[in-house]
């Protein structure tokens, strides 16, 4: 038995292409030919080296979205979803994903369900999606519902961006400042210090701290830039121990500036996800439970995990979010008018695209504010080594 790798044409007409095992490349054409495929060429797979850690088995949130909103409009063409999975298989880039969309063709042609055929691929495909096409499954509006996940994860794709584009720029001007300085305090600062120790100058006290930091500097170089790296991995490892994720996501929500931004992101995800849940007819209890998983932040997770209790010992979500999750003013109003009008999914759908452009909003009003104080900050570094750096200038000056 071997591995071939073929392609041809269905009974529709599609080019299509595949993997079979198979005893010969004879055999293979006979079985492809009983499922009505006409093939044009069978070669035999070439074995792969495969390193374990360079395996690539990750499909990125912006990909999930690319391919549900193009299966909702294959889907809601009327195109039978078997021929939708091969054509999005054929297109798709990521080898992981084309894997994983040609294993769930191969299900649904065996007579699963597409809810059923995606569960094995939690990393892939969460609770939530799954709960929603299993909904669109039962009640004849897969379309419907691959179009609201599509606009999900659009929705959750743009807001990644904005926090993205507000994080990335003073994590970038701030490590760059630090190389900058390390450089300086290694082969800038001691050539100066060589030249005042040879003429004698006087020290005055901002240079012989900063001579004192470029002496440490230049003796412990290796282990400072091993400590810069090994406290990458740290925190790394840190973040998923299930008390250090606490301390930091605490942390994270009250950070100055910061804070208050990724307050609005979580909101967002949480009302978005439970007004998406809700109106795919999940029930209640299981939306919170999926919400919560989807948080973003173990403390409001925990939160929503307790307002959930309330909700199933008969208590309403508006008292719930009050009273457990800690939530701002306008959401329980929101929801409370949502609950009273049974319009409740529509009201955390408004409350979601509220918060969203409150996040816009955030992401450049702190860019503005984060530009100048940047600048102050790395401007005021470099300056204070340059100017440690002139003051024993001005006193040989003074004495010549």
């Amino acid at each position: 038995m071997a591995v071939f790798i073929w392609k041809g044409k269905n009974r529709y007409g599609d080019i299509v292409d595949g993997e079979r095992v198979a005893k010969s490349i004879a055999d293979l054409t006979r079985i492809l030919k009983r499922e009505q495929i006409t093939v044009f060429d069978v070669s035999k797979k070439r074995v792969e080296i495969k390193i374990p850690f360079l395996k690539r088995e990750k499909v990125r949130l912006k990909e999930l979205a690319v391919y549900s909103r193009q299966i909702s409009v294959l889907v809601d063409a009327d195109l039978p979803l078997i021929q939708s999975l091969t054509m999005l298989a054929d297109q798709t880039k990521n080898a992981y994903f084309k894997t994983v969309i040609q294993t769930i063709r191969k299900d649904v042609e065996a007579g699963s369900t597409l809810n059923e055929a995606k569960r094995k691929f939690p990393k892939v495909f969460d609770d939530l999606y799954c709960n929603l096409v299993a909904s669109g499954e039962q009640s004849g509006s897969l379309d419907v519902m691959l179009r609201r996940l599509a606009e999900y994860l659009e929705n959750v794709v743009k807001l990644r961006a904005q926090v993205k584009q507000a994080m990335t720029y003073p994590l970038a001007v701030l490590i760059f400042s630090i190389l900058v300085t390390i450089f300086m305090m290694w082969k800038v600062v001691p050539v100066f210090s060589n030249i005042f120790i040879e003429l004698g100058a006087d020290m005055p006290l901002l240079t012989v701290m900063v001579l004192a930091v470029s002496n440490f500097v230049q003796k412990y170089i290796v282990f400072i830039f091993l400590g810069l790296i090994g406290s990458v991995f740290l925190f790394r490892y840190i973040k998923k121990t299930t008390a250090g994720r606490k301390a930091i996501d605490q942390a994270t929500l009250k950070m100055p500036l910061f804070g208050t931004l990724l307050q609005k992101v979580a909101l967002s995800r949480i009302t978005r996800t439970l007004a998406t849940l809700l109106s795919g007819g999940v029930p209640m209890l299981e939306s919170l439970k999926i919400t919560s998983t989807t948080a973003g932040n173990v403390i409001l997770e925990e939160r929503i995990v307790e307002a959930r209790t309330v909700v199933s010992e008969g208590g309403n979500l508006t008292d719930a979010f009050r009273e457990k999750a800690h939530f701002p003013l306008m959401v329980t109003q929101m929801v409370s008018v949502g609950e009273a009008t049974g319009t409740l999914d529509g009201m955390l759908g408004k409350l979601a695209d509220f918060y969203d452009d409150e996040v816009e909003a955030a992401v450049g009003s702190l860019l503005s504010i984060l530009e100048p104080i940047l600048l102050i900050v790395v401007g005021g570094l470099i300056g204070a080594i340059v100017i440690s750096m002139y003051l024993p200038v001005f006193s040989l000056m003074q004495r010549f």
